[in-house]
């Protein structure tokens, strides 16, 4: 994939691409941390794509009854829905699509947050942790815990960001 070009900024290719999995706890605040991080993130002039994965197995991507929801029970393979101002592409499959292959679908971009997805081997992971023990003493390949004012959580001993941080936390992502 070739980089594409903004006027004024050059993009790196994907395979430069920072990807950094957003972990942890459900209800720690994974979300929260990614709605903050983004904007956090496009104000140092980065461009930012997410994917999400659900763990809801059969969740509904599309309208029942509107027309794209129709071409595909009709059996379409691929619907895009697209109006003036975005669109979106539905991929109807039998086996759940893994992260490499999510990954190379996107647009180049600088950052690449992810969030919800299990296997994540390889990958820098930050986890949100608001109480309770940190995933992270069991996981080795978490790379950092972000916890309310950065107070680091009993008998952990790795790098510890303070949650509100977004400064800290932007250096830490873009460290990778």
């Amino acid at each position: 994939m070739g980089g594409r070009k903004t006027p004024g900024r050059e993009h790196r290719p994907l395979s430069a691409t920072r990807v950094v999995a957003i972990v942890g706890r459900q209800g720690s605040g994974k979300t929260t941390l990614i709605e903050n991080l983004i904007p956090a993130l496009k104000a140092r002039g980065l461009t930012v794509s997410t994917i999400k994965h659900t763990h809801h197995h059969h969740i509904e991507l599309d309208v029942p009854g509107k027309d794209s929801h129709r071409h595909r029970v009709a059996g379409a393979s691929e619907v895009i829905v697209a109006s003036d101002t975005g669109w979106a592409r539905i991929a109807a499959r039998l086996e759940p699509a893994g992260l490499p292959e999510l990954l190379a679908q996107l647009r180049p971009v600088e950052v690449v947050l992810v969030e919800g997805f299990k296997q994540l081997e390889g990958l820098r992971r930050v986890e949100v942790c608001r109480d309770g023990a940190p995933l992270a003493l069991a996981d080795p390949g978490i790379a950092a815990v972000a916890v309310p004012g950065g107070v680091p959580p009993a008998g952990y001993s790795g790098i510890t960001i303070a949650l509100e941080d977004m400064p800290a936390l932007v250096e830490f992502i873009l460290s990778a």
